[in-house]
């Protein structure tokens, strides 16, 4: 469902000279994307088709964004902010947002320490398959067909097990980082994305929390 938090009334398009930037989000783990400019077609266009769409400054027209790459922004929310000429739009995106293949069009100056290392691997995989190159691992396990992905995910998970059981810190780690990557593939082979994934968390997450307070609110009658 999607939501907008002004109405017509709160924008005011002659103070932003008919256009206002928009800050781009990643709704799921909160990754500022990118950076654009909307004008009231733009926005029309976004809230009547639920993909992000932009007015571009220096080809002076429409666009939506992944209308060439197919990677679209699936709108989840609008928020105008307390000067009203800028938006915070939530969305989720279909696949890399950068031109040039990486999640964000924001770089991170600390990749290794990134808690977002997954969504950079899902990209890497990504740009893989786009490439299509015969020597990528990558490619020729996707080319193999889902039943051999599943296998290797099932090999992982299994030697996961045995090193969590029988082998060191450190080797129990590295065998869960396969796993996380042959996961990863797997989901690329079902047209799925970690988003998906995070999804299904954050759903049994907030239910938890339901059931806490549910609980919590209980005993406090009780007493």
């Amino acid at each position: 469902m999607r939501e907008i938090d002004f109405n017509d009334n709160d924008l005011n398009w002659d103070k932003t000279n008919g256009l206002i930037p928009a800050i781009i989000q990643d709704a799921k783990v909160g990754t500022v994307l990118m950076l654009g400019y909307m004008n009231k077609e733009a926005l029309e266009i976004t809230l009547k088709t639920g993909r992000v769409t932009f007015y571009s400054r220096s080809k002076q027209k429409i666009w939506v964004k992944g209308e060439t790459s197919g990677n679209y922004l699936k709108l989840k929310t609008i928020t105008l902010d307390c000067d009203s000429d800028t938006f915070l739009i939530m969305v989720s995106p279909e696949g890399p947002t950068c031109h040039k293949g990486d999640q964000s069009c924001f770089k991170s100056n600390n990749k290794l320490n990134d808690w977002n290392i997954l969504q950079t691997l899902e990209t890497l995989i990504l740009s893989r398959v786009r490439e299509g190159s015969p020597d990528s691992y990558t490619v020729s396990l996707l080319n193999s067909g889902i039943n051999k992905v599943t296998q290797k995910v099932g090999e992982e998970a299994v030697e996961t097990v045995i090193a969590g059981l029988m082998e060191s810190d450190e080797q129990l780690c590295n065998e869960i980082a396969d796993l996380f990557y042959h996961t990863l593939v797997l989901l690329n082979c079902r047209k799925l994305f970690l988003a998906d994934v995070l999804t299904v968390l954050v759903t049994r997450l907030n239910a938890k929390f339901v059931r806490i307070d549910r609980i919590s609110n209980k005993n406090r009658r009780i007493r």
